[in-house]
């Protein structure tokens, strides 16, 4: 069990999700923004291992633009090194990642324009994962998007399109389950026809679980991923309070998260946090994992 968080640290005083407005692109200014990006993310991963938290989700801003037509910058080859030294501290940290393309990449869109530009983000996003040289654990992590008034077609629109995709973007997909559109039960009939695994998020599975038991959703889900796909992903959080349904919490909830692990020993996963205070959240979360034989097997090396 590795323990992480998403894409910010605000304890290091640098963000590796640096962009600017596509009016003032220009190859100088992705080049100079890319660098720092990428520095940054050193530094995130430099301070997480110090810290036992050997799982990061990168940002999907890593690379600003790189989807978009406008980037004609060769940046594959221009960071070539430094994806090698990046990927290279992975390994050797025994880290796993994790990226989340944002809310616009939707595969069972009607509109052949939101397609196209969703399998362009998802490819940028596996090549990513591959110039550093992560293995298929590695994973990509999307909604199964949206119902379009007719949920059976969306969900056969996206089956259909997942099939035609490139295999280095198929080997490291997975879906979530969501909150208000597609439950588990929607996500693993998708696998069912495709295969894809499913990571359950603990936090929209209390909201939207079609009476499925928490300890039954962690048996269905796991058994969706494969040995190459490394060991299961849960997302956790909890309500915020006094929230809208459905917000996350700003820190983590130890007393929750202490009935999780004790209520799901029986399974071994991977868990991000998706709280808002980041680092400070999986910092707490370890702490109290240190007693839990499945974490501890991880971070004796550390």
């Amino acid at each position: 069990m590795k323990i992480g968080y998403p894409c910010i640290n605000r304890t290091v005083k640098c963000c590796s999700a640096r962009t600017f407005r596509l009016s003032s692109y220009s190859e100088e200014r992705l080049i100079e923004t890319t660098a720092a990006n990428l520095m940054c993310l050193e530094k995130i991963l430099e301070f997480n291992r110090a810290k036992s938290i050997l799982f990061f989700r990168i940002t999907s801003d890593l690379i600003p633009f790189a989807s978009h037509p406008v980037c004609r910058v060769d940046w594959e080859m221009h960071f070539k090194s430094d994806f090698d030294r990046i990927g290279k501290m992975i390994r050797t940290y025994d880290m796993r990642i994790s990226m989340h393309p944002d809310q616009f990449v939707l595969l069972n869109s009607p509109k052949r324009e939101v397609l196209e530009n969703s399998i362009s983000e998802l490819k940028y996003h596996a090549k990513l994962l591959d110039l550093m040289g992560l293995d298929k654990s590695a994973k990509i992590q999307i909604h199964v998007g949206g119902v379009y008034g007719k949920k059976k077609e969306a969900m056969e629109r996206f089956i259909d399109r997942y099939k035609y995709l490139p295999e280095n973007v198929r080997e490291r997909l997975v879906i979530e389950n969501d909150e208000r559109l597609y439950s588990l039960v929607d996500c693993l009939s998708i696998h069912n026809s495709t295969g894809i695994p499913v990571l359950l998020d603990v936090f929209h599975h209390s909201i939207l679980g079609d009476g499925i038991t928490q300890l039954d959703s962690l048996k269905l889900s796991q058994r969706t991923w494969l040995p190459e796909d490394g060991i299961p992903v849960v997302d956790y959080s909890t309500q915020q309070g006094g929230a809208r349904k459905g917000k996350h919490t700003e820190s983590i909830d130890l007393e929750h998260f202490s009935d999780f692990l004790r209520v799901s020993s029986s399974y071994d996963f991977d868990i991000m946090l998706e709280i808002k205070d980041k680092e400070l959240s999986a910092q707490s979360a370890i702490r109290v994992a240190q007693t839990d034989e499945r974490f501890s097997r991880v971070t004796k090396g550390c």
